[in-house]
């Protein structure tokens, strides 16, 4: 099982998507996690979104979907689980958060919020990591050599 879950191409496509996407969500999981980039830290994030109603075991898994999984992203490692993770947090946000915004970003603060186009692209972008595995220079590659 865990070959399979390993097994990737030699995708240099992989690599980027892989790249962009954790990139992009390593700021989002500091924040969360470590206060880092303007964030509210472990438990300013519990208690933000206890307010939103979110249940504890959901936002701790949250917080390391997003931190640990966005690591995962940028070496590679666990590539599948960890688009899985980032995908699934996205849906989440996308439903629960973002739709009542409409789809566009709030570019110039016209709006009460995010819309949730950023959100389809990451999920896009984890879909095809799931498909694609980790690709070039990544540990999954590495490790089924």
């Amino acid at each position: 099982m865990w070959k399979a879950l390993l097994q990737t191409s030699d995708s240099g496509a992989a690599l980027i998507m892989r790249l962009a996407l954790g990139i992009v969500m390593f700021p989002h999981g500091a924040q969360k996690l470590l206060g880092w980039f303007g964030g509210r830290g472990f438990s300013g994030t519990i208690e933000g979104f206890a307010q939103m109603g979110m249940p504890t075991v959901l936002t701790l898994l949250v917080i390391i979907g997003e931190f640990f999984g966005s690591l995962g992203l940028i070496v590679g490692f666990l590539t599948r689980v960890a688009a899985a993770g980032i995908g699934i947090i996205m849906l989440g946000a996308m439903f629960l958060v973002h739709w009542q915004h409409g789809f566009f970003m709030n570019w110039f603060g016209q709006k009460g919020g995010e819309g949730f186009e950023f959100h389809i692209l990451a999920i896009g972008l984890a879909l095809a990591l799931l498909i694609l595995g980790g690709g070039k220079a990544s540990v999954d590659r590495a490790m089924t050599q």
